[in-house]
């Protein structure tokens, strides 16, 4: 299937929809607090989208129960939000859809609940410099084999390791679109499709620590990697315009 090609106005639609994605997790993490639901911070999310007047995607998608994917700890994608309490000490990842004229906003982060570790500290670093880095590296005409290669480059001189099976991925008038953008190296670098002005696509370093190997919880949703040990996610939505990345999910 061929890479949608977005036109400016296409684009626009997408960065509004972006901002509202960017606003909600900035009103988030200035919010959260120690002692909060799950459930409660998945509430507050989508009461804040509603009031920006979009539609929070990830509601029903795929079956998929909350506003707000809420990823406690160990869990590094697609977390169920519960009534599970968060503490001083955990580190949360939030990931937040949206819907707007019909176009789609996505971004991810993963925060500290209070004092952390250094452990933990950079765990979440490792996950937000690969993003912000690869997304400097960006440039029309590199392959998205390169992507791939510089984040998975990132992450294992930092100490850790990509979560496998996931990926980052296109967006527009759908949540999901091509192309797949794995967060390690399969084939070589210089093979596959081309990074074109127009294209719009989400980059989301996954990190473990020892294992990449993924595992579902018994919610079927969860992600956790099978080393038990904690993680972190990060997430931008970008458009290629004049030959770099522009980030269109900043609040």
């Amino acid at each position: 299937m061929a890479i949608p090609i977005r036109r400016p106005d296409e684009i626009e639609k997408l960065r509004r929809a972006g901002k509202i994605v960017g606003l909600t997790l900035e009103y988030l993490q200035n919010n959260i607090h120690p002692g909060m639901t799950l459930l409660e911070i998945d509430k507050m999310g989508e009461e804040f989208i509603h009031s920006q007047g979009a539609i929070p995607s990830f509601k029903g998608l795929y079956g998929f129960s909350g506003s707000v994917c809420t990823s406690l700890n160990e869990v590094c994608i697609h977390g169920v939000p519960t009534d599970q309490r968060i503490q001083n000490g955990d580190i949360l990842g939030l990931d937040i859809g949206v819907k707007l004229d019909g176009y789609y906003g996505d971004a991810a982060v993963t925060i500290p609940i209070g004092e952390v570790s250094r452990e933990d500290e950079a765990l979440i670093s490792c996950s937000k410099n690969a993003l912000f880095h690869t997304i400097k590296s960006i440039k029309a005409e590199m392959h998205f084999k390169e992507l791939s290669f510089i984040l998975e480059k990132f992450i294992r001189d930092a100490g850790f390791v990509p979560l496998r099976d996931y990926c980052g991925h296109g967006i527009g008038s759908r949540p999901h679109e091509e192309p797949n953008i794995p967060n390690y190296l399969e084939g070589k670098p210089k093979q596959g499709s081309k990074i074109k002005n127009g294209m719009v696509f989400c980059l989301e370093p996954m990190v473990c620590q020892k294992s990449g190997n993924p595992l579902i919880k018994d919610d079927k949703w969860s992600v956790l990697s099978d080393d038990g040990l904690r993680t972190s996610h990060y997430e931008h939505q970008v458009a290629v315009i004049d030959g770099r990345a522009a980030i269109l999910t900043l609040p």
